[in-house]
């Protein structure tokens, strides 16, 4: 790497930062710039996960601080999750880094609509039975495994309908994805797809952003930041498919 790589990784993991804070969606922005680098798709979506597990282990840990810690509330789902995340993690890093990086192209535009007009919560009906849990936290680990792009979002969409407020939601959120990372980031490290330079830059970069999204989400900030976030999606999603 070069100074304006380093620059451009921390500069983005602190938008990134940012964004997961105030919306999710985070992952959007920091692989693509890891290709953009010139990490290969694979590399990238394996190095993006240092910087994932830096940001949720802080936000974990300030949940705990102000007692509202989820651990206890995620442990009835943390089995499907893990095999769910074991699942995604090793069939996507089996798959070519050309062809990662057109399905993550393509996965990008839909998730950057959900990241920055999320579906309004609603009080949840019927909970779900164990065995329809289970399968649908299977999937949602899967998902997390091999992509982990837009997860915040998804977790706290399926744990608020299974039955829990969205506070609390939120909180057994940040642990699930905390657990997630820890399952999957050794996968791509044993197959060799982390790159510790850019991942590292990327990790101090989404350090600090969580610090910076909390002041925003407070001053208003998210009206300059969301737009932002949404052209550089588009246009490294275009990047990604090969359109210039």
């Amino acid at each position: 790497m070069d100074l304006l790589d380093v620059v451009l990784l921390v500069g983005g993991g602190l938008l990134a930062g940012s964004v997961n804070t105030m919306a999710g969606g985070g992952s959007l922005l920091t692989v693509p710039l890891l290709v953009l680098v010139g990490l290969p798709g694979d590399v990238a979506n394996g190095s993006n996960r240092v910087g994932i597990l830096a940001s949720s282990l802080s936000a974990s840990a300030t949940f705990r601080r102000l007692g509202a810690s989820g651990v206890s509330r995620a442990l009835p789902i943390l089995v499907p999750v893990i095999a769910g995340s074991l699942t995604g993690s090793v069939l996507i890093s089996r798959l070519p880094a050309e062809s990662f990086e057109r399905v993550f192209g393509f996965l990008m535009v839909p998730l950057l609509f959900l990241s920055l007009r999320p579906p309004k919560l609603k009080a949840a009906g019927r909970p779900w039975t164990g065995p329809v849990a289970s399968l649908v936290f299977f999937g949602v680990g899967c998902y997390a495994g091999a992509f982990q792009a837009g997860i915040g979002l998804l977790l706290v969409l399926t744990l608020s309908r299974s039955g829990l407020d969205v506070v609390v939601a939120n909180s057994v959120k940040v642990v699930v994805n905390v657990v997630v990372t820890v399952t999957a980031l050794p996968v791509f490290i044993l197959g060799g797809l982390v790159d510790w330079g850019p991942a590292l830059a990327l990790a101090a970069g989404f350090a600090g952003g969580g610090a910076i999204g909390a002041h925003l989400t407070v001053s208003g900030g998210a009206r300059v930041v969301r737009p932002v976030m949404a052209v550089a999606v588009l246009a490294m999603s275009g990047r990604l498919l090969g359109l210039y």
